[in-house]
């Protein structure tokens, strides 16, 4: 399986290409059409897709994480 992820954080309109294998982090153009293109009309319109993921957290930063808390 590959372990690719695509996010987008609350609040920021852009998309991120997250290849956990290459320990990397891509800005990532929204496509003008497809699959990819209509989730993207979906987060748009107010609407929240996810898709493979079964744990995801957005926190303010690293050392929140690695101290083990999950602010809000």
């Amino acid at each position: 399986m590959a372990k690719v992820v695509v996010l987008g954080l609350s609040g920021d309109n852009g998309l991120w290409l997250v290849d956990i294998d290459a320990r990397t982090v891509t800005p990532l153009q929204v496509p003008a059409s497809g699959d990819l293109a209509t989730a993207v009309q979906q987060r748009d319109a107010g609407g929240t897709f996810i898709k493979n993921v079964d744990f995801a957290v957005a926190v303010s930063s690293a050392q929140v994480v690695f101290s083990g808390h999950v602010d809000g």
